[in-house]
């Protein structure tokens, strides 16, 4: 019997809280739409908004500069790197022959051979 009456009491007050929470929700649901449509919180809406396109614009900007800059560090340290091994391998081959169109082939090339 104790459980019974523990179930019924559970469920009363469940329906009672849900429609003391719901009638609360309303409460606060048109206090925010009343503060929506008061003219100063439109007029800081408008404001932020604006602010936030701009600083948009200025950070793709930064982005797109940025990711230039970190493509001409990365294709000049590719470069770099071919230069290096070009050079290294022309001069130990055939006595460094073609040392000065080393650096003009792709990497993984050989010379021609000499006639």
């Amino acid at each position: 019997m104790s459980k019974l009456s523990l179930l019924t009491a559970a469920g009363i007050g469940y329906v009672l809280g849900a429609r003391a929470g719901r009638e609360r929700y309303e409460q606060i649901a048109a206090g925010a739409r009343q503060v929506a449509r008061n003219p100063r919180v439109q007029s800081a809406k408008q404001q932020a908004t604006g602010v936030v396109a701009e600083q948009a614009a200025v950070a793709k900007d930064a982005a797109a500069t940025t990711a230039k800059e970190a493509a001409s560090a990365v294709a000049s340290t590719v470069a770099d790197k071919v230069r290096s091994d070009d050079s290294s391998t022309s001069s130990s081959t055939a006595g460094g022959v073609g040392g000065a169109h080393a650096a003009a082939r792709p990497a993984g090339t050989t010379a021609p051979p000499l006639s």
